[in-house]
């Protein structure tokens, strides 16, 4: 098996790192321009979707189904 080229990391209570070289397209089927490190939002209350804004802080997101423990707190 080769070794991943994308890495998505769900952080707690915060978006989904996504690492790597990956297209990303919006509901129009456009590319969205991006860096190789930037994060998806979880919380649904970004202005900037489908990209994290940080809004997951202001309003209190708590994700369901994340072990605290295996999640990792980059930018929290």
């Amino acid at each position: 098996m080769s070794e991943a080229q994308v890495t998505i990391t769900p952080l707690k209570n915060g978006p989904n790192l996504v690492q790597g070289v990956v297209r990303v397209l919006g509901p129009d089927g456009q590319e969205l321009p991006h860096k190789e490190s930037f994060a998806l939002c979880r919380c649904g209350g970004s202005a900037n979707k489908p990209f994290c804004d940080g809004t997951h802080r202001r309003i209190g997101f708590q994700a369901d189904g994340v072990d605290p423990a295996a999640a990792k707190s980059v930018g929290q």
